[in-house]
């Protein structure tokens, strides 16, 4: 497996290449004779011995993609770990987000049942891969995959993936790739000890709820830096308590021990992690309650970057399979017959359907829509036109195009990486326009076409949709009444005067009152500060209309 290659770029890799494949019988043709995956390398006489040589086939594809990703290009990953698996357990890879641990909950195994069925009735095919941000990185690719496949997935997922988790700002501000699969373990296997000590039932009452707030259980805009001495120790701290919890108060009511009004009168007022802020202020929760809510807040957090940035996330590893193995095949690593397989899987993980088109979701293909963008920061750098010039003054004939776009990718999230780098030429090819759908009225308006007034406007539209914060309800605690009935006040900030789907927040509001045990109430604020709406917990806003509670 790739150690820690941290070469110069443009630094003579055909010479690594040489040297590395020279240590095998079929030398230069190693990978274009394999006729499956799953073969005997043989090494020529005098290098078996030799210390740090891949003995098969797959580890030596690594280490070959692995030569041209960080020594010509520079890319900077974690170590790679490469697992071959089913079909069955690829399923059950969806089903846990991915994860090679996790606790178990009914909701993953409905999941799983689904899945299931769908694949077997042909509703849906498996990916090629699946890789994960750990360190080292973890690679599952299917067994089903065609040697060529395999080529692919490993740069894809190996040095695509692999660089972007280390090198995008979001991953390296909100995640910790060392410490994840730690963390959720520690997490199973507390989770385990509480369902002998309480009972399942109990504990998965408690899942329920923490499940129903997982949009509202990361912090998305704010977090200490990482070299705040007094931040690491508080995480420190923190982590240990969840390591070794105190067996004395673990299952205990710790509501006199932790909560003296006198020490802590703020409460955390705008939080918007209102699951952490349940954890660390329910005035009657138990110890063990706490520690499960922390862990998966904590979990949930490590998740946020992905869902900040799949547009450039398979933008970015589509560019470098489609580099790396352009690059393999003008080499002659790989023959014509693997380069007709390899466009063709390109070309489907690349199609974008049409409106008109059955398999139109109504949404835009991420790996389209990135690959686009990326190849043209490219272009524009090597081969800028007028329009180039006059739209990205910055970039264009930037002869830099790996710099511009290790930048690229290290400083942005979707939602900005489309406001700076989405040009006129992508917006013609893609054909996109804006259209303005008013509830109040019977017609569409077309408000932005491909013209010089029309671009700004299709980017800054196109934009919007990948910003997460318009997309789900923003909720913040605004009040704890801690002194009266200790009821609880969370605000629901209005954008473009959408309330909360009455039915969904009832459920919602009856977990947070489960995990609260005193009054909770939601109130949706306007932009002006007016309040529009409320729902509250026991009892409703009309008067002697209770609730029904089903906790």
């Amino acid at each position: 497996m790739t150690q820690a290659l941290k070469k110069e770029p443009e630094k003579n890799y055909l010479d690594s290449l040489h040297d590395l494949l020279g240590h095998y019988e079929e030398g230069w043709d190693v990978f274009k004779n394999a006729e499956h995956w799953d073969r005997h390398l043989k090494k020529k006489a005098g290098s078996e011995n030799v210390p740090g040589l891949p003995g098969d086939w797959m580890g030596l594809v690594e280490r070959a993609v692995g030569i041209i990703a960080v020594e010509k290009y520079g890319l900077d990953v974690y170590e790679n770990t490469i697992e071959i698996i089913t079909a069955s357990q690829m399923l059950d890879n969806y089903a846990s987000g991915g994860m090679p641990i996790s606790y178990e909950h009914w909701s993953y195994g409905k999941q799983r049942i689904l899945e299931d069925q769908a694949y077997k009735k042909g509703h849906m095919g498996l990916a090629y891969e699946i890789v994960i941000n750990t360190d080292p990185a973890i690679a599952y690719c299917m067994e089903t995959n065609t040697p060529l496949m395999q080529i692919l997935v490993i740069a894809h997922a190996s040095f695509g993936h692999n660089s972007f988790f280390k090198g995008n700002e979001m991953f390296r501000q909100f995640t910790d790739a060392g410490s994840i699969l730690g963390h959720m373990q520690r997490l199973r296997d507390f989770i385990h000890d509480c369902e002998e000590q309480v009972g399942y039932e109990e504990v998965e009452k408690l899942l329920d709820a923490c499940h129903s707030l997982k949009m509202q259980d990361v912090n998305r805009y704010t977090k200490p830096e990482e070299n705040d001495s007094q931040y690491r120790a508080e995480r420190e701290k923190r982590a240990d308590a969840f390591r070794r919890p105190p067996p004395s108060d673990l299952f205990a009511n710790s509501a006199k021990k932790d909560f003296d009004e006198a020490s802590a009168p703020d409460r955390g007022i705008g939080e918007e992690n209102i699951l952490k802020y349940i954890a660390d202020n329910a005035p009657h929760l138990p110890e063990w309650k706490r520690h499960i809510m922390r862990g998966i807040s904590e979990q949930s957090q490590y998740f946020y970057p992905q869902r900040q940035t799949q547009v450039m996330n398979e933008g970015w590893a589509s560019f470098w399979h489609y580099t790396l193995l352009n690059d393999m095949a003008d080499i002659g690593l790989l023959n014509d017959k693997m380069m007709a397989e390899f466009q063709d899987s390109h070309a489907g993980v690349l199609f974008q359907p049409g409106v008109e088109s059955p398999y139109f979701s109504g949404n835009i293909n991420p790996y389209a829509l990135g690959f686009a963008i990326f190849q043209d920061i490219k272009r524009m750098c090597l081969s800028p036109t007028d329009e180039d010039r006059e739209w990205f003054p910055h970039i264009a004939g930037q002869k830099d195009w790996l710099g511009t776009m290790k930048d690229a990718m290290a400083n942005f999230k979707d939602e900005s990486f489309i406001l700076q780098y989405l040009s006129p030429k992508v917006i013609r090819d893609f054909g996109f326009f804006n259209l303005r759908d008013d509830p109040d009225e019977d017609e569409l308006e077309v408000t932005a076409i491909q013209d010089s007034k029309g671009y700004q406007k299709v980017r800054e539209a196109l934009a919007a949709n990948y910003r997460l914060g318009d997309n789900l309800p923003y909720l913040e605690v605004h009040h704890y009444n801690e002194r009266t009935d200790r009821s609880l006040i969370i605000h629901h900030l209005m954008r473009d005067e959408k309330p909360l789907e009455e039915k969904t927040a009832e459920q919602v509001l009856r977990h947070i009152y489960q995990l609260w045990g005193h009054p909770v109430a939601i109130k949706s604020i306007d932009p002006s500060g007016k309040e529009v709406d409320q729902l509250k917990c026991p009892w409703n806003s009309n008067p002697g209309q209770q609730m029904k509670m089903n906790i």
